[in-house]
């Protein structure tokens, strides 16, 4: 597809090279160069990026100066140094990257900006310093770091030196999240070859511009050296949030809105402030003793409130991440960034549905290793940035198909639950309806476990059990009661730490009020961990899943004495 040019100034009309409806020149220009006949984004150069993204008069360009350098004396058609200077006088720019220090919604950022008339916003030594100063000035101020990505790939007249660029730029993003500070790409079409294969893709959040494309090889090349046929939309921002590359993709006039929510979620955790009044019980005595397999169908209800119910009840601002960064975006797990009033957390959860059409969107809750692996993302991003974590768990088990099978569930369930015992920032599960097996466990190696009065949590489904203990999966409700699920039966066990007591009937006669005790009970538990880079925190964490069987096995000393 090709780009519409911008209308060059006092022309009144414009054609839109990708539907060929005519545009009213000022009407585009107030539509931020989007076509309002068919959604088309326009190619924008570095400065009108800019002048899009931050607040009026806030950008300082970075106190630099661009050295022209030709250390390999490169001439194709043209000496390198004329392309050079040809570039120079076309953008009015001094490289292919604009960087400097802006406010976006009065928030400060580090920004580097990219334009891809600048010899295709080639990666050349100059471009990957500025990106790398601009990096460590986000680093000395403790900025988040925001970059705009368009780019044909690295700049060939510089040979082997703009392929170490693409080394240089990681490892400034790398020390960034190693000192707890976001980056976030804003990549927009096109971003090809180095560019993708580096700082574009290195950020903690990835955000497409839509109808961006991106890759490491480009079409035509693919087309030429392996002769490859490709499919509808390939590489473009659709395909690739569907196979999990992506956190978001957003129209153009949506982008500001986005990074501002997203500064704002992603900010300084905030204090721990504690509900008003106690809701946690941590006596199982004062839980109402009854049938477990009357909690079993409570658990599964088809209206009990779902994760996504509870964010939109609980917190005040959600921003839904997306992708594994590796093959794909499980929709039964859902994962992002929050706030509940100057509280700002990551909250993790399976998603199941109300009906028929989004269980089955939802594979019933039954994540897919994508899930897994998006959620252990998440829950870096949100240790690396110092904020809480909230899980909350509703899932029969984790998928049992082929496909999750070759994609690798055992290893990701096994990745998520030894990560989550290393993470040095407070974690709080809540089981708020099945907790099943290994697929819940993957996301409940928490510093506190929470169950809702009327959920579960089993090794295994009582169906499932009956099925091979009893032979016959009609003892579930046998199973049930021998398995000891419910959360009575766990607080006295000493496997959740307390219950979140529901309204009469269960959550899904009253979502509102269930809602506001899972938020009482959140910043209850919250207050009462220690806080955030603590090894104290690890230590405890390990400590408590250490405890579980620990009397199972008596050790003996040397002269095989019990100790």
């Amino acid at each position: 597809m090709t780009i519409s040019a911008l209308p060059a100034a006092g022309t009144t009309w414009v054609r839109c090279t990708s539907c060929g409806h005519l545009l009213y020149s000022k009407r585009l220009t107030r539509n931020l160069q989007v076509c309002p006949e068919c959604g088309h984004h326009s190619r924008l150069t570095a400065r009108q990026r800019i002048e899009q993204l931050v607040d009026p008069g806030s950008f300082t360009p970075l106190p630099v100066t661009v050295v022209t350098s030709d250390v390999l004396g490169f001439s194709d058609t043209r000496p390198y140094p004329e392309r050079l200077a040809d570039a120079r006088a076309s953008t009015g720019l001094d490289e292919a990257v604009l960087c400097g220090t802006a406010r976006i919604g009065d928030r400060p950022v580090a920004m580097a900006v990219m334009d891809f008339g600048f010899m295709g916003g080639s990666l050349g030594t100059a471009v990957g310093e500025l990106i790398t100063c601009t990096a460590e000035t986000a680093l000395r101020e403790r900025f988040p770091l925001v970059i705009v990505t368009t780019s044909g790939g690295a700049r060939m007249q510089e040979g082997v030196l703009s392929l170490m660029q693409m080394a240089k730029t990681s490892q400034a993003i790398a020390e960034l999240r190693e000192a707890g500070l976001l980056s976030v790409s804003v990549i927009t079409d096109p971003t090809y070859g180095g560019v993708a294969a580096s700082f574009a893709g290195n950020t903690d959040v990835l955000i497409a511009e839509s109808g961006a494309r991106m890759g490491f090889a480009g079409p035509r090349v693919i087309r030429q050296t392996i002769k490859q046929e490709l499919p509808e939309g390939f590489q473009t921002a659709r395909f690739l949030m569907r196979h999990g590359q992506l956190d978001i993709v957003a129209d153009r006039r949506t982008l500001r809105s986005w990074l501002l929510r997203l500064l704002d979620v992603a900010g300084p955790g905030g204090a721990n402030v504690p509900a008003a009044d106690p809701v946690v019980v941590d006596d199982p005595q004062l839980i109402a003793a009854r049938d477990p397999w009357e909690i079993v169908k409570l658990a599964r209800h088809p209206d009990r409130p779902t994760t996504l119910d509870y964010i939109s009840d609980i917190f005040t601002s959600f921003i839904e991440l997306h992708g594994d960064r590796m093959q794909g975006d499980c929709p039964a797990i859902v994962a992002g960034l929050a706030r509940i009033g100057d509280l700002r957390l990551a909250v993790i959860g399976h998603q199941k549905g109300h009906n028929t059409k989004d269980l089955v969107a939802r594979n019933f809750g039954m994540a897919q290793p994508e899930g897994y692996r998006k959620a252990l993302r998440v829950m870096r991003l949100a240790a690396g940035l110092e904020l809480p974590i909230l899980t909350l768990v509703d899932t029969p088990g984790a998928y049992p198909g082929v496909a999750a099978e070759e994609h690798g569930q055992s290893i990701a369930i096994a990745q998520n639950i030894q990560e989550m015992s290393g993470l040095r920032t407070p974690i709080v599960t809540i089981v708020t309806g099945e907790g099943g097996s290994g697929g819940a466990l993957a996301l409940s190696v928490a510093d506190r476990v929470l169950m809702l009065e009327n959920a579960t949590y089993s090794v295994i489904s009582p169906e499932g059990c009956s099925s091979i203990l009893w032979n016959t999966p009609s003892a579930g409700p046998t199973a049930a009661r021998a398995l000891r699920i419910t959360a009575r039966e766990l607080l006295s066990m000493g496997i959740v730490d307390g219950v979140v007591p529901e309204p009469p009937g269960g959550a899904h006669l009253d979502r509102t009020a269930t809602a506001e005790r899972l938020r009482r009970a959140l910043l209850e538990t919250l207050a009462a961990l220690p806080a955030t880079k603590t090894d104290r925190l690890v230590e405890e964490r390990r400590a408590r899943f250490r405890r579980y069987g620990q009397d199972a096995v008596r050790v003996n000393d040397a002269e095989g004495m019990t100790t």
